[in-house]
């Protein structure tokens, strides 16, 4: 619960102040901007593991209306997703991975990562979504924000973010193998990934570590490490 809170204690932290503090026509805040749109990336995806965990109960074991709340507010700061939408998607997707009736794989493009990003991208962002990005951009601007910093820290760290937690979380570990290479474990139809703790962490908060997150669909992000050990 801690590490969710600051995670998105330092999102927001960074969220309002590269939006309304950033001067972008300062040559001398161009490296600071930079290095926060970096951070916001890679914030961005913790939100969504945040929400993640707290789908599968792990975010505050025990008080799960409260945990859902975490949740719902995690999305929301992301890209105003909807966490009852996102839930029985989510549900489904461990029900039948890496199948035709999983939301987040895509039969037609199993191998193919742009066309399969593209269908995830219409499976989870929708009009309700863009009207409520839209919402929150209009009223960044009526309290005074400039556009080309909202599209700068608030728009591109959400699409690169988006990315980034496809291609890690979702893509490699449920792809289809080329050919000759091993074919999946089991019935979870997902692999792991073989990197370090720190390139593990910094890629997708572990979720790289895919079997044995399905596997163990209960662990935290933070306790997917240990699970790898022999």
């Amino acid at each position: 619960m801690a590490l969710a809170l600051l995670i998105m204690a330092a999102w927001t932290a960074l969220h309002v102040t590269g939006i309304f503090f950033i001067d972008l026509s300062s040559a001398q805040q161009w490296l600071p901007a930079l290095l926060m749109v970096i951070a916001l990336i890679w914030l961005s995806v913790g939100l969504y593991i945040v929400a993640h965990d707290a789908m599968h109960g792990s975010l505050w074991p025990g008080k799960r209306s409260a945990g859902d709340a975490i949740g719902t507010l995690a999305l929301w700061l992301y890209a105003g997703f909807s966490y009852r939408r996102l839930l029985p998607k989510h549900q489904s997707h461990h029900r039948y991975p890496g199948s035709p009736d999983d939301p987040d794989f895509a039969p037609d493009a199993s191998s193919r990562a742009l066309a399969w990003y593209g269908r995830f991208m219409t499976t989870y962002l929708g009009r309700r979504e863009m009207l409520v990005i839209a919402a929150r951009a209009g009223v960044y601007l009526l309290l005074g924000a400039k556009l080309q910093n909202i599209l700068l820290f608030f728009a591109l760290p959400g699409l690169l973010s988006s990315f980034q937690l496809f291609y890690f979380g979702t893509y490699l570990p449920h792809r289809h193998a080329p050919d000759g290479a091993a074919p999946f474990a089991d019935h979870h139809r997902a692999r792991s990934n073989e990197y370090g703790y720190l390139c593990s962490l910094l890629s997708c908060f572990h979720f790289g570590y895919h079997h044995e997150h399905h596997l163990q669909p209960g662990l935290p992000w933070w306790r997917l490490p240990g699970a790898r050990r022999p």
